[in-house]
Parts: structure tokens; C-alpha cells; sequence
């Protein structure tokens, strides 16, 4: 048997399946004409030109995937060498200068003023 909440009773009662599995009136709709395009015009895709094209560059995934996934021991985030070790650094410096720049504020802010 199927079941549907009364919209008047605010209760469930008995209802045909038309009814249960369409509830508040919805009905399915059915899909009509699709939509016209707006851009119908055919495009060129940049590998059909025979004109270079400077801007897109070379694709640098593979080499990259190649260089992070080989196994020396290092973490990902310093497997590119020096770049790499002297932005951890930085922020490892400023981290550090931070917490200590905190701590001596909670320090002055603690004691009382003469």
C-alpha cells in the first residue's frame, strides 16, 4: 500500500501510486526541444592551427609527477632544492618570531603598570 502525507490533516493516509510518488502536485516533466546554442559558430581548437601559440607553453605535469614521485627520502614539500628549502625556512623563522613576539605581549600584558 502507499502513503502520502495529507496536506489538510498534516497526517499520512492511504494514496494510489501516482499520487505517493509525485507528492504536492509535482508532476515529472517531460524534457522538451533543447535550448539554442548560443556561440553556433565552430571554434578552432589550438592544436588544429598550424600558428604556434607562445602563450600556452609547454605542459610541465609528467616532469613534475616524475620528480615528486621518486622515493629519496625527502618531503614533497622540498623535493624542488634550494626554492623550496628557503621558503620552509622563512616560514619556520617567522613562525618562530611570531609565537615569541606573542608570548612576550602576554608577558608585558601581564604585569601590572608602576
Amino acid at each position: 500500500m502507499y502513503y502520502k502525507l495529507s496536506g489538510f490533516t498534516q497526517r499520512l493516509t492511504g494514496a494510489t501510486p501516482w499520487s505517493a510518488y509525485t507528492p504536492q502536485g509535482l508532476k515529472p516533466s517531460v524534457p522538451g526541444d533543447a535550448p539554442t546554442m548560443i556561440f553556433a559558430t565552430p571554434t578552432k581548437v589550438a592544436s588544429h592551427s598550424r600558428v604556434e601559440v607562445d602563450y600556452l607553453g609547454h605542459n610541465r605535469v609528467a616532469d613534475l609527477q616524475k620528480l615528486f614521485q621518486v622515493s629519496d627520502g625527502s618531503p614533497v614539500h622540498l623535493k624542488r632544492g634550494v626554492p623550496d628549502k628557503l621558503l620552509y625556512r622563512t616560514t619556520m623563522a617567522l613562525t618562530i618570531g611570531g609565537t615569541l613576539y606573542c608570548l612576550m605581549a602576554l608577558y608585558f600584558a601581564a604585569q601590572p603598570r608602576k
